[in-house]
């Protein structure tokens, strides 16, 4: 009888076709990891966030390697993988560049960064937050970080909080100071975050942007590649007017814009259930449709969004089972699923 090794079993692969293509499971590069011992063989396949393996091919692979000599028991396991978009000119290690902006202020868009950070950390990758709101860094209040990070020569170490690498320049300055940047400061601290920072490897570096169309956004890309830009809104029409702005700022700082959040949907009452909708409901993603931009999905309005970010406990981190934090997770796969995609127009 013949040796039941990793070898066979992937040569048996090979006979597996992935459904809708001529190829072998194995040639269109599912298979991450082969372990067999005693008999027993676990296969591991790799899929983009987001995605799903092709209908019917983990019981093809596990039938397959089933009916191989010696086979005594086969599991066949799926994992996600976060997109690998990086391209010259980012920071060493960092797969994705994902800048957060919005049209005006007051929309909650620091607090859907913080959220959506911890949220992509909990559904398994690795994440850094730079804030680089330079006239008002909410982001060391939100995680509940304070002081400078230390320092291996001119290197800067972040800080990390509920599985999130942070830089704020909120770290640097006193509270209540006056910041006073003008477009040259602002470039530098750009390049001083991108390049002076041990981010180590990371899936996604989220940038949370100043609100409006400024210095900071120019710079931003000037200076380094994005994988895209993210909006956030609320559903009132002046927030939306605005959304059409931040959409024509990335245009024009040649930014891909991956999507748009709807932010303070609807009121949840947490006592009783009621819903009212204290802002409108539904115009970021009709404001989507309608340019044809991916609806990334929608926060409601809670008292405990609010006070997680005044307390440093995000609400994601904190209570993880609550109806906030599941949208954010939400939000978090879909915007995995939408930087999968760019990966693989880029490869066609």
């Amino acid at each position: 009888m013949a040796e039941l090794t990793r070898e066979s079993i992937l040569e048996a692969l090979q006979g597996v076709a992935v459904p809708g293509s001529a190829q072998s499971v194995v040639d269109q590069n599912f298979v991450r990891n082969v372990a067999v011992c005693d008999g027993i063989v676990k296969v591991t396949l790799g899929v983009a966030s987001g995605a799903t393996p092709p209908e019917g091919l983990t019981t093809s692979c596990r039938e397959t390697i089933a009916a191989l000599p010696g086979a005594k028991r086969v599991d066949v396991v799926v994992e996600s993988e976060f997109a690998d978009n990086s391209m010259p000119g980012m920071p060493e290690g960092i797969k994705n560049l994902v800048a957060i902006a919005s049209g005006k202020g007051g929309v909650g868009k620091s607090t859907v960064a913080t959220n959506l950070a911890i949220a992509l950390a909990q559904e398994g990758a690795r994440v850094g937050l730079m804030d680089l709101d330079v006239w008002g860094p909410n982001i060391p209040i939100m995680f509940g970080i304070h002081g400078p990070p230390r320092t291996e020569g001119k290197t800067l170490l972040p800080h990390e909080a509920f599985g999130v690498k942070v830089v704020s320049l909120g770290f640097f300055v006193q509270d209540g100071d006056p910041i006073i940047w003008r477009g040259p400061m602002v470039h530098g601290i750009i390049k001083q975050f991108m390049n002076d920072v041990r981010w180590g490897e990371l899936d996604f570096l989220l940038i949370d942007l100043p609100p409006g169309t400024g210095d900071v956004q120019i710079s931003l890309g000037q200076s380094v590649p994005m994988t895209g830009g993210v909006i956030v809104s609320t559903p009132q029409d002046v927030a939306l007017q605005d959304v059409r702005r931040g959409i024509a700022m990335f245009q024009k700082v040649n930014i891909p814009l991956l999507g748009i959040i709807e932010n303070m949907s609807q009121y949840h009452c947490p006592s009783c259930g009621h819903r009212e909708d204290l802002f409108g409901h539904g115009g970021a993603k009709k404001t989507a449709e309608g340019l044809g931009i991916e609806f990334l999905g929608e926060i409601p309005l809670r008292g405990a969004i609010r006070s997680g970010g005044d307390e440093g406990r995000p609400i994601t981190a904190i209570s993880p089972e609550d109806e906030v934090s599941k949208s954010f997770r939400a939000i978090a796969r879909k915007l995995a699923a939408v930087v999968s995609n760019l990966t693989t127009e880029a490869a066609q």
